[in-house]
């Protein structure tokens, strides 16, 4: 019988490309898979429960984390700061558990820069446009926070390079399913096999 090693998969993408929707949806329909749960300074968005949407922290409690080393990877992003704690994905992925980072652009390269041997996948919007429309549609950021994000955008964009894979997030059922099949696919590579 084979065993598999850990697989680290990191789902990232532009702010408002609904990063947080694939992984939500995708969750339910995929086995034997953790979700990393990330720090956070900002205030809890409605309806967010501590300790599973986020560990929701003060910049003080944040900036020790980040002094002991206890952060895999950390941002700033519009003003708050978001980081993922190390030691849950080291140990899940070291007990042969698969982990699911939701993460930014700027905290996925970071852990690409730590683990290169994790899948990197970039959730890319159809259009500026629609994502623009998104953005809007959630009721969540003010004008002047949402033209913040479409200007980030254009840039972000630009590490599409970086990752392994890009889906188009045109219809949720549909990148949903294209990020279990690279599931999938990665569970099956011989190098994520312990052969014995």
């Amino acid at each position: 019988m084979f065993t598999r090693k850990g697989i680290l998969f990191v789902i990232s993408g532009p702010s408002g490309v609904g990063k947080g929707t694939v992984r939500s949806t995708l969750m339910p329909l995929v086995e034997d898979i953790h979700v990393s749960v990330s720090a956070t300074t900002r205030p809890p968005r409605e309806g967010e429960i501590d300790g599973q949407d986020y560990f929701f922290t003060d910049p003080a409690r944040f900036q020790q984390m980040i002094d002991n080393d206890e952060l895999l990877e950390w941002a700033l992003v519009y003003g708050n700061l978001y980081g993922t704690p190390k030691e849950y994905v080291t140990t899940m992925l070291s007990q042969g558990n698969d982990v699911l980072l939701e993460i930014d652009i700027q905290g996925a390269l970071q852990v690409k820069e730590k683990m290169p041997e994790g899948v990197f996948i970039f959730i890319a919007p159809p259009t500026i446009e629609e994502l623009s429309r998104r953005l809007c549609g959630r009721g969540n950021d003010s004008e002047q926070s949402i033209q913040i994000r479409l200007a980030a955008c254009q840039e972000e964009m630009a590490h599409m390079k970086y990752y392994d894979y890009i889906v188009v997030n045109d219809r949720i059922e549909d990148a949903v399913e294209k990020v279990r099949s690279i599931i999938t696919a990665e569970r099956c590579k011989r190098k994520n096999l312990n052969l014995g």
